[in-house]
């Protein structure tokens, strides 16, 4: 799915380590509880029917020994002078086989049809409780994580989970209906040969299980270098230029040289040894052949066991080994989906944001004087980061909050739209705490626009109207023109309807900064939140974008936070920061008449310039 423009953002991807569950046991309680006990009556199917296609399927090479039988026993009758083969009886005997191999078939058919439904639906619900979960998560939980991260518990965790039950849940009932029935089969025909064949399966998983170990170490050593190779190419490639500019050719191609070294040697080695392991169970399986076809003509010579049985039994022997190798199989693919599952409840079960409260106040009415009280706040309780904040802001005033970076200036931001709650103190609108409000309200007073722009991927039209989904087409238009945006819309194919993508090239930073302040305009908030909203765009964009913000504070309360000190002159009041206390206060004039912090700052920007110069 698109993300903001600009960039599609995503988790890592690929093949990896079979990853175990921390909590096999509570992750399994859990899916089955929560998730699968909703559709036991489909599982119930899966498994019936399940069992019936695998008994049928077993059945099958019996059947077909005794048309062996037949055939034998008519050659020998013949040659005796007897009637010779019965082809009828072989015909109802082949007719008997098809329809066994038909029924398990249309068996199979149901309950993977059956599965495949389970399975998808339950990704629809866990993405659906994944989508509701992630719009009430508090903002420290994305503070601490990486996009790409939450992004894999979406994306990855929930396809993993979804393609292994899929599979898993069949394959584990199959393969213990397989082996249970397979021993059953070969004990009808003779306990001896049956004995014989059990005797080779401890020598395969010994084998199996030396070569898994050498072979893992190995296996675990090409995913670190895989990862280390994958890293380095998009580090250099996605910062190409920089390497090209600085010379770095040669260093890059050296470090690869070495990582992709050490990757084909450890790749090289694990795809061998698992390689081995397929043509050392085919010759254990092939030593296990031999001995059961000299059991088999010893007994058959004595008249113990007919040439049919001997056909089904070494027919049921190659067929007893495919169960056991997809259980080791299904064991990885079940510990994959679990620890999958085990990430996807860890997110689930994260502490929410309390998005309302008992007796919330109205935000009607209210006009926009904010008052703050000696607040004091640090995202780590033990690290107290805003010391002691207090200021009085009027309806309709501009004030702008400056200092350096790390100053604490959009932490107020955030504590100011409750994004985060203060440690102490309060924040006030109108003598009302803002805790006293639904957040959902709240936010609606505040109208945002970032140094970063935000557009989805949806038509421009649509993404001016974001704040106001009912807004008329007029509205829209008529935002657009206070954003001095609507002529440079008008030029674009569409105009209104053009569908913004990665691929729009012909819309500047500037322009799109434009867009979401004809959003904020067409929202109407009573409190706008102007954060570094000109900091990365040209003095001529910059004009522009400054008088299209005039007309969107007009008559509102405004907090901007500007580095660019000469853009916030005619501000009513100006809030000095560093290390998250107010230094000085006044107004541009008042603040450079003092000549303290505030005149050191704004005199360092043109010191700045006279050095470029």
């Amino acid at each position: 799915m698109p993300g903001p423009m600009g960039g599609f953002r995503g988790g890592p991807r690929g093949s990896a380590q079979t990853e175990k569950a921390k909590d096999f046991k509570g992750t399994t309680k859990k899916l089955i509880k929560n998730y699968l006990a909703q559709y036991k009556w489909s599982l119930l199917i899966v498994i019936i029917f399940a069992i019936a296609s695998t008994i049928f399927s077993i059945v099958g090479p019996k059947v077909l020994g005794n048309a062996t039988t037949e055939i034998f026993n008519g050659l020998i009758s013949k040659l005796s002078g007897g009637t010779g083969i019965d082809f009828g009886k072989i015909a109802g005997i082949l007719l008997t086989l098809l329809g066994l191999y038909g029924m398990s078939a249309l068996f199979s058919l149901i309950q993977g049809f059956t599965m495949t439904g389970v399975a998808q639906k339950l990704t629809y619900s866990l993405r659906n409780d994944l989508a509701v979960k992630i719009n009430k998560l508090p903002m420290k939980y994305f503070d601490k994580r990486t996009n790409g991260e939450v992004l894999s518990v979406i994306t990855n965790d929930i396809d993993t989970l979804s393609q292994n039950l899929n599979q898993s849940i069949t394959q584990i009932i199959t393969s213990i209906c397989t082996v249970i029935g397979i021993i059953v089969m070969m004990l009808s025909i003779s306990w001896e040969m049956t004995l014989v064949s059990i005797v080779i399966l401890p020598i395969t998983v010994i084998i199996v299980s030396i070569i898994v170990k050498y072979s893992q170490k190995y296996f675990q050593r090409q995913q670190d270098y895989l990862g280390h190779v994958n890293g380095q190419v998009e580090e250099v490639y996605g910062g190409h230029l920089i390497v090209k500019a600085f010379n770095g050719q040669e260093k890059a191609l050296k470090t690869f040289k070495k990582q992709n070294d050490e990757l084909y040697r450890s790749a090289w080695k694990s795809q061998f040894l698992s390689g081995l392991m397929h043509p050392l169970m085919n010759f254990i399986g092939n030593v296990g052949y031999v001995a059961v076809a000299i059991l088999g003509g010893y007994f058959a010579i004595q008249g113990k066991i007919t040439v049919g049985n001997i056909q089904s039994f070494i027919q049921y022997n190659k067929q007893f080994t495919q169960p056991i190798a997809q259980v080791a199989q299904i064991s990885g693919m079940l510990q994959a989906m679990l620890a999958a599952a085990e990430r996807v409840f860890a997110f689930l079960e994260e502490p929410e944001e309390v998005q309302e409260i008992a007796n919330p106040k109205s935000t009607e009415g209210l006009k926009g004087n904010v008052t703050f009280s000696h607040v004091h706040f640090g995202y780590d309780p033990d690290k107290i980061i805003i010391n002691d904040f207090s200021a009085e802001v009027k309806d309709g005033q501009k004030i702008a909050i400056v200092g350096p970076t790390g100053a604490g200036k959009t932490t107020m931001v955030k504590l100011l739209m409750r994004f985060y709650d203060v440690t102490s103190g309060g924040i006030y609108i109108d003598g009302n705490n803002i805790q006293d409000f639904n957040r959902g309200d709240l936010r609606k007073m505040f109208g945002m626009v970032l140094q970063d722009t935000w557009l989805f991927g949806g038509t421009i039209k649509d993404n001016i109207r974001y704040g106001k989904p009912d807004a008329t087409d007029t509205e829209v238009i008529e935002a657009a023109k206070a954003a001095h945006v609507h002529h440079f819309i008008k030029t674009l194919p569409n105009s209104y309807d053009m569908v913004l993508n990665e691929e729009t090239s012909n819309v500047s930073a500037g322009q799109k900064q434009l867009l979401t302040i004809a959003r904020v305009i067409l929202a109407n908030p009573k409190i706008l939140i102007l954060d570094e909203a000109t900091s990365s765009i040209d003095t001529r964009t910059e004009i522009q974008i400054q008088s299209a913000m005039d007309n969107l504070m007009k008559g509102r309360t405004s907090f901007i936070i500007a580095h660019r000190l000469s853009t916030i002159k005619n501000a009513d009041l100006i809030l000095v920061m560093n290390h998250g206390d107010i230094v000085e206060q006044g107004t541009h004039e008042e603040l450079l008449a003092k000549n303290g912090f505030y005149a050191g700052l704004y005199n360092s920007q043109f010191e700045e310039c006279e050095d470029e110069v």
